[in-house]
Order: C-alpha cells, then structure tokens, then sequence
C-alpha cells in the first residue's frame, strides 16, 4: 500500500498502517477587541507507520499509539519541522533518511517512558525539509530483529522539496 500527501510519499508492506496528515495547531491568543480568539497556525505534516492498529488520537510522537503497542510492534513517527530548522547543525542535511541500529533503541529516547518499550530518533534535512525520525518498539528485547525491517520500511520514504 502506498500514501502520499503533503510532498511525502510511503510504502506500507502487508501488514502495516500508515497515516499522513497534516493538522492545525491552535496559534498564540489574538487580542481583539470584546474578548480573545485563537489563531491558527499551520504545521508540518506528520508520518505515522505501524505494524498494529493505529488508534485515530495520535499525537505527533506517537502518544496514544505507544499505549496498545506490545511485543513484536514498531511505531515509526517522520514529523516535519519548520523551514528555519532545514541545513542546521540539529538538522543534517542527508540523502535519504537515515538508518538506524540496535545501538541506538533506548528507554532514554523515549517521549514519554513506557515499561519494556524502547525508542530511538534521528534528525535530519531531507530536499531542503527538516524532519525528526522517531521510531518506539514495543519490547526492546525485539531490537535486533525489527531495526532491520524498519529500516527497510523507512528506506522508501520518498520527500519531494517545497
């Protein structure tokens, strides 16, 4: 399966799930004049992949997700930056996302610590666009089995530039 939106494009082998979107954040109050209104203000788009059901309330980090994950479940989250963050020294430029190894799976790593759990993230500038690659399993001990199959998912993760 594949989805594309927003300039990014995945391919999902069987099995997964994946959501593209993007959502509008609620901005910093706007004075006006009989009371308050909140701005919109526009956000990068957000990547989740799965190998279980992805709840519909997700955060961008995968809040809500990592709850129902077990063992044998990866949680992968591409979540775009602004465009002053692109080329910085946070924010390398690369040729294709970046791979991860075991090494890199800790409970330190994680948004939010979850018993068993271990996460991992990259930052990265791909085509001129910053994104963070954060990837959850569900039991750490599975780590040398699924970094391979998540690299290999996020391997064909296409970005186009702006």
């Amino acid at each position: 399966m594949e989805i594309q939106a927003h300039g990014i494009r995945a391919q999902l082998p069987a099995g997964w799930e994946g959501r593209l979107g993007k959502r509008a954040a609620t901005g910093p109050a706007e004075r006006r004049k009989g009371g308050t209104t909140a701005v919109s203000e526009d956000t990068g788009p957000v990547l989740h992949m799965a190998n279980f059901a992805l709840p519909e309330d997700r955060g961008d980090f995968g809040s809500g997700a990592v709850d129902v994950m077990g063992t044998g479940h990866v949680l992968v989250a591409v979540v775009e930056y602004g465009p002053d963050s692109a080329g910085t020294a946070l924010f390398p430029t690369v040729s294709r996302v970046p791979r991860l190894t075991t090494r890199m799976f800790s409970t330190q790593a994680l948004q939010r610590v979850q018993r068993g759990q271990a996460g991992a993230q990259r930052f990265f500038t791909l085509n001129g666009r910053a994104f963070c690659l954060y990837v959850v399993l569900g039991d750490q001990r599975d780590a040398a089995e699924l970094t391979p199959r998540t690299n290999d998912l996020t391997s064909q993760i296409e970005v186009t530039p702006r």
